[in-house]
């Protein structure tokens, strides 16, 4: 209900488009994937992903984040080809923007480390 709100009050404020805005739609997106509506988190996702490249760039750290977060989603979704395709150009921004070794870059390396642990252990 807070997001909701706080969502509501940045779309009013800052429009629907502002980065700020974008950022709480990400943590709505994340609270509805920890709340299993998945369908909604999905689209939360999208909504954030499609705004940060258009305010930011498809390459930005922070467009890089929700196109992290879209793949958990699909992962967990056991939509792995859509998960690995994520978690590639995740990790592929990341690498470019920070570098291999950057703590912001690893997250990404292990989610993909785990996709792939969890391909090979489904065949």
């Amino acid at each position: 209900a807070m997001y909701d709100r706080a969502l509501e009050g940045k779309e009013k404020a800052l429009g629907r488009e502002h980065t700020s805005t974008l950022s709480t739609v990400n943590n709505l997106a994340n609270l509805y994937k920890n709340q299993g509506r998945l369908a909604e988190a999905e689209a939360m996702y999208d909504r954030a992903l499609e705004g940060c490249e258009k305010a930011l760039g498809r390459e930005h750290t922070s467009t890089l984040d929700t196109v992290n977060n879209l793949a958990i989603l699909y992962s967990d979704q056991g939509r792995l080809a859509e998960a690995e395709a994520m978690y590639d150009r995740a990790l592929e921004g990341k690498e470019k923007a920070l570098g291999r070794e950057h703590t912001s870059t690893l997250p990404t390396v292990n989610n993909l480390a785990n996709l792939y642990s969890d391909c090979w252990y489904h065949r």
